[in-house]
Protein backbone atom coordinates (compact mmCIF):
# COMPACT_ATOMS: atom_id res chain seq x y z
CA UNK A 1 0.00 0.00 0.00
CA UNK A 2 1.28 3.57 -0.72
CA UNK A 3 1.53 5.90 2.15
CA UNK A 4 0.32 9.35 1.32
CA UNK A 5 3.10 12.11 1.88
CA UNK A 6 1.77 15.76 2.53
CA UNK A 7 4.68 18.41 2.12
CA UNK A 8 2.44 21.60 3.74
CA UNK A 9 3.53 25.43 4.25
CA UNK A 10 1.97 28.74 4.29
CA UNK A 11 4.39 29.98 1.36
CA UNK A 12 5.93 28.16 -1.77
CA UNK A 13 6.36 24.75 0.67
CA UNK A 14 9.55 23.84 -1.25
CA UNK A 15 11.91 23.65 1.84
CA UNK A 16 8.90 21.30 3.25
CA UNK A 17 8.92 19.02 0.06
CA UNK A 18 12.81 19.34 -0.42
CA UNK A 19 13.90 18.15 3.19
CA UNK A 20 10.72 15.42 3.36
CA UNK A 21 11.98 13.75 -0.14
CA UNK A 22 15.39 13.76 1.09
CA UNK A 23 14.21 11.91 4.28
CA UNK A 24 12.11 9.38 2.69
CA UNK A 25 14.72 8.46 0.52
CA UNK A 26 16.46 6.83 2.92
CA UNK A 27 13.40 4.14 2.77
CA UNK A 28 13.56 1.79 0.35
CA UNK A 29 11.05 -0.30 -0.70
CA UNK A 30 8.26 1.86 0.34
CA UNK A 31 6.07 3.59 -2.35
CA UNK A 32 4.38 7.13 -1.46
CA UNK A 33 1.92 9.02 -2.81
CA UNK A 34 2.62 13.01 -2.62
CA UNK A 35 0.41 15.94 -2.13
CA UNK A 36 1.95 19.65 -2.11
CA UNK A 37 -0.05 21.84 -0.21
CA UNK A 38 1.41 24.90 -0.12
CA UNK A 39 0.14 28.43 0.76
CA UNK A 40 -1.91 27.11 4.07
CA UNK A 41 -2.20 30.22 5.60
CA UNK A 42 -6.12 30.48 7.16
CA UNK A 43 -7.41 28.46 10.03
CA UNK A 44 -10.06 27.43 7.64
CA UNK A 45 -7.61 26.14 5.11
CA UNK A 46 -5.58 23.71 7.95
CA UNK A 47 -9.27 22.26 8.66
CA UNK A 48 -10.28 21.35 5.63
CA UNK A 49 -6.45 19.78 5.35
CA UNK A 50 -7.38 18.39 8.56
CA UNK A 51 -10.63 16.92 7.52
CA UNK A 52 -9.23 15.52 4.41
CA UNK A 53 -6.48 13.97 6.17
CA UNK A 54 -8.93 12.32 8.73
CA UNK A 55 -11.06 10.79 6.05
CA UNK A 56 -8.17 9.66 4.25
CA UNK A 57 -6.87 8.06 7.39
CA UNK A 58 -10.23 6.35 7.63
CA UNK A 59 -10.09 5.18 3.85
CA UNK A 60 -7.02 3.81 4.05
CA UNK A 61 -6.22 2.38 7.70
CA UNK A 62 -3.30 4.25 8.06
CA UNK A 63 -2.08 7.63 8.88
CA UNK A 64 -1.03 10.36 6.58
CA UNK A 65 2.07 11.78 6.83
CA UNK A 66 2.84 15.46 6.92
CA UNK A 67 6.12 17.27 6.23
CA UNK A 68 5.39 21.01 7.30
CA UNK A 69 7.10 24.20 7.53
CA UNK A 70 4.53 26.05 9.41
CA UNK A 71 5.49 29.31 11.53
CA UNK A 72 1.64 30.21 12.52
CA UNK A 73 1.05 27.91 16.36
CA UNK A 74 -2.57 27.59 15.65
CA UNK A 75 -2.09 26.26 11.73
CA UNK A 76 0.12 23.72 13.72
CA UNK A 77 -2.46 22.64 16.30
CA UNK A 78 -4.77 22.14 13.92
CA UNK A 79 -2.99 19.47 12.27
CA UNK A 80 -1.14 17.71 14.79
CA UNK A 81 -4.49 17.15 16.53
CA UNK A 82 -5.82 15.39 13.57
CA UNK A 83 -5.25 11.87 12.33
CA UNK A 84 -1.91 12.63 10.45
CA UNK A 85 1.78 11.75 11.60
CA UNK A 86 2.37 15.57 11.79
CA UNK A 87 6.43 15.99 11.11
CA UNK A 88 7.12 20.20 11.61
CA UNK A 89 10.83 20.45 9.97
CA UNK A 90 11.43 24.30 11.88
CA UNK A 91 11.07 22.38 15.27
CA UNK A 92 14.10 20.51 15.24
CA UNK A 93 16.24 23.93 14.80
CA UNK A 94 14.69 26.79 15.60
CA UNK A 95 15.13 26.84 19.26
CA UNK A 96 18.66 25.56 19.17
CA UNK A 97 19.07 28.55 16.92
CA UNK A 98 17.30 30.80 19.22
CA UNK A 99 19.23 29.77 22.42
CA UNK A 100 22.88 30.11 20.84
CA UNK A 101 22.09 33.45 19.34
CA UNK A 102 20.81 34.95 21.69
CA UNK A 103 17.46 36.17 19.95
CA UNK A 104 13.93 35.04 19.31
CA UNK A 105 12.67 34.33 15.91
CA UNK A 106 10.72 36.39 13.96
CA UNK A 107 8.33 34.26 13.37
CA UNK A 108 7.35 36.02 9.90
CA UNK A 109 6.32 33.62 6.86
CA UNK A 110 7.50 33.18 3.38
CA UNK A 111 11.14 34.85 3.64
CA UNK A 112 13.24 31.54 2.73
CA UNK A 113 12.21 31.86 -1.24
CA UNK A 114 11.06 35.44 -1.21
CA UNK A 115 12.47 38.94 -2.36
CA UNK A 116 14.12 39.84 0.94
CA UNK A 117 17.05 40.59 -1.42
CA UNK A 118 15.77 42.31 -4.41
CA UNK A 119 19.30 42.26 -5.79
CA UNK A 120 19.99 38.69 -6.07
CA UNK A 121 16.45 38.35 -6.71
CA UNK A 122 16.80 40.45 -10.45
CA UNK A 123 20.29 38.39 -10.85
CA UNK A 124 18.72 35.02 -10.63
CA UNK A 125 15.97 36.27 -13.16
CA UNK A 126 18.68 37.66 -15.22
CA UNK A 127 20.82 34.28 -15.41
CA UNK A 128 17.37 32.05 -16.31
CA UNK A 129 16.97 33.88 -19.67
CA UNK A 130 20.64 33.87 -20.18
CA UNK A 131 20.67 30.11 -20.01
CA UNK A 132 17.33 29.90 -22.00
CA UNK A 133 19.25 32.45 -25.12
CA UNK A 134 22.06 30.59 -24.70
CA UNK A 135 21.23 26.92 -24.76
CA UNK A 136 22.18 24.40 -27.27
CA UNK A 137 24.91 27.06 -28.61
CA UNK A 138 22.12 28.87 -30.15
CA UNK A 139 24.66 31.90 -30.16
CA UNK A 140 28.56 31.89 -30.07
CA UNK A 141 28.76 35.30 -29.05
CA UNK A 142 27.88 35.75 -25.45
CA UNK A 143 30.50 33.35 -23.64
CA UNK A 144 32.25 36.00 -22.59
CA UNK A 145 29.26 37.11 -20.36
CA UNK A 146 29.17 33.57 -18.91
CA UNK A 147 30.25 32.26 -15.62
CA UNK A 148 30.11 28.77 -17.00
CA UNK A 149 29.83 26.61 -20.27
CA UNK A 150 29.00 22.86 -20.24
CA UNK A 151 29.87 21.19 -23.26
CA UNK A 152 29.10 17.59 -24.14
CA UNK A 153 27.43 15.38 -26.72
CA UNK A 154 23.60 15.65 -27.54
CA UNK A 155 21.28 14.58 -24.65
CA UNK A 156 23.77 14.22 -22.32
CA UNK A 157 21.96 16.71 -19.60
CA UNK A 158 23.56 20.26 -20.31
CA UNK A 159 20.65 22.09 -20.69
CA UNK A 160 18.50 20.83 -17.59
CA UNK A 161 21.95 21.24 -15.35
CA UNK A 162 22.56 25.29 -17.14
CA UNK A 163 18.73 26.14 -15.68
CA UNK A 164 19.18 24.87 -12.72
CA UNK A 165 22.38 26.48 -12.27
CA UNK A 166 20.62 29.46 -13.28
CA UNK A 167 17.38 29.54 -11.18
CA UNK A 168 19.14 27.89 -7.51
CA UNK A 169 22.79 29.29 -7.80
CA UNK A 170 22.62 33.04 -10.20
CA UNK A 171 24.53 31.65 -12.44
CA UNK A 172 24.83 32.88 -15.90
CA UNK A 173 25.29 29.09 -17.27
CA UNK A 174 25.36 28.40 -21.55
CA UNK A 175 26.06 25.42 -23.44
CA UNK A 176 27.28 24.08 -26.34
CA UNK A 177 26.72 20.72 -27.87
CA UNK A 178 29.60 19.05 -29.81
CA UNK A 179 28.39 17.76 -32.78
CA UNK A 180 29.39 16.01 -35.94
CA UNK A 181 31.46 19.29 -37.76
CA UNK A 182 33.84 19.25 -34.03
CA UNK A 183 34.65 15.48 -33.70
CA UNK A 184 35.48 15.93 -38.01
CA UNK A 185 37.89 19.09 -36.46
CA UNK A 186 38.73 17.36 -33.21
CA UNK A 187 38.68 20.65 -31.46
CA UNK A 188 35.82 23.09 -30.01
CA UNK A 189 34.52 26.17 -32.32
CA UNK A 190 37.01 29.30 -32.27
CA UNK A 191 34.70 31.28 -30.28
CA UNK A 192 34.69 29.05 -27.47
CA UNK A 193 38.76 28.56 -27.06
CA UNK A 194 39.38 32.57 -25.21
CA UNK A 195 36.79 30.58 -22.52
CA UNK A 196 38.20 27.27 -22.27
CA UNK A 197 38.77 27.92 -18.14
CA UNK A 198 34.89 28.52 -17.74
CA UNK A 199 34.32 24.95 -19.71
CA UNK A 200 32.92 21.49 -17.67
CA UNK A 201 32.37 18.51 -19.72
CA UNK A 202 29.47 16.39 -19.39
CA UNK A 203 30.04 12.84 -20.35
CA UNK A 204 27.45 9.87 -19.78
CA UNK A 205 27.69 5.92 -20.80
CA UNK A 206 26.62 5.55 -24.17
CA UNK A 207 24.16 3.02 -23.39
CA UNK A 208 21.78 5.31 -21.15
CA UNK A 209 22.40 7.72 -24.10
CA UNK A 210 21.23 5.13 -26.52
CA UNK A 211 18.30 4.47 -24.46
CA UNK A 212 17.96 8.20 -23.63
CA UNK A 213 17.98 8.82 -27.75
CA UNK A 214 15.53 6.15 -28.44
CA UNK A 215 12.37 7.53 -26.65
CA UNK A 216 13.27 10.94 -29.03
CA UNK A 217 14.65 9.26 -32.42
CA UNK A 218 13.63 5.62 -32.42
CA UNK A 219 15.21 3.46 -34.52
CA UNK A 220 17.73 6.65 -35.98
CA UNK A 221 21.14 6.63 -36.89
CA UNK A 222 21.24 9.75 -33.96
CA UNK A 223 20.02 7.01 -31.72
CA UNK A 224 22.21 3.93 -32.57
CA UNK A 225 24.78 2.47 -29.99
CA UNK A 226 27.22 2.11 -32.30
CA UNK A 227 26.31 6.64 -32.74
CA UNK A 228 26.39 6.92 -29.15
CA UNK A 229 29.43 5.32 -28.57
CA UNK A 230 31.61 7.26 -31.35
CA UNK A 231 30.11 10.75 -30.38
CA UNK A 232 31.31 9.80 -26.49
CA UNK A 233 34.59 8.57 -27.32
CA UNK A 234 35.10 11.38 -29.81
CA UNK A 235 33.86 14.16 -27.13
CA UNK A 236 35.93 12.77 -24.13
CA UNK A 237 39.02 13.33 -26.42
CA UNK A 238 38.41 16.91 -26.98
CA UNK A 239 37.87 17.08 -23.28
CA UNK A 240 41.25 15.40 -22.53
CA UNK A 241 42.61 18.16 -24.44
CA UNK A 242 41.49 21.16 -22.74
CA UNK A 243 42.18 19.88 -19.80
CA UNK A 244 38.82 20.67 -18.57
CA UNK A 245 36.62 19.04 -15.92
CA UNK A 246 34.36 16.43 -16.72
CA UNK A 247 31.78 14.77 -15.20
CA UNK A 248 29.61 12.02 -15.31
CA UNK A 249 25.80 12.42 -15.74
CA UNK A 250 24.71 8.51 -16.24
CA UNK A 251 23.60 8.20 -12.56
CA UNK A 252 24.34 11.53 -11.49
CA UNK A 253 21.17 13.83 -10.97
CA UNK A 254 20.82 17.64 -12.15
CA UNK A 255 21.16 18.86 -8.28
CA UNK A 256 24.21 16.85 -7.66
CA UNK A 257 25.61 17.66 -11.51
CA UNK A 258 24.95 21.64 -10.57
CA UNK A 259 26.23 21.40 -6.97
CA UNK A 260 29.56 19.69 -8.33
CA UNK A 261 30.00 22.94 -10.62
CA UNK A 262 29.52 25.10 -7.66
CA UNK A 263 31.57 23.57 -5.22
CA UNK A 264 34.40 22.61 -7.85
CA UNK A 265 36.05 25.73 -9.60
CA UNK A 266 36.22 25.38 -13.21
CA UNK A 267 39.51 25.50 -15.78
CA UNK A 268 40.59 22.12 -15.23
CA UNK A 269 40.62 18.89 -14.22
CA UNK A 270 42.86 19.20 -12.00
Amino acid sequence: MKRSIYFVSESTGITAKKVGQSLLSQFDGLEFDSHYVPFLDTPDKALALAQRLGEERLERGVRPIVFATLVDKLLRQILKQCACLYIELFDAFIDPLSAELGIQPTGRTGVTHGQRDQGRYDARIDAIHFAMANDDGIRLDKFDEADVILIGVSRSGKTPTCLYLAMNFGLRAANYPLTTDDFDRDDIPFQLLPFRHKIVGLTIDPVRLHRVREERRPGSTYSSLEQCQREVAAAMRIMARLNVSVLDSTSRSIEELASHIVEVPVGGAG
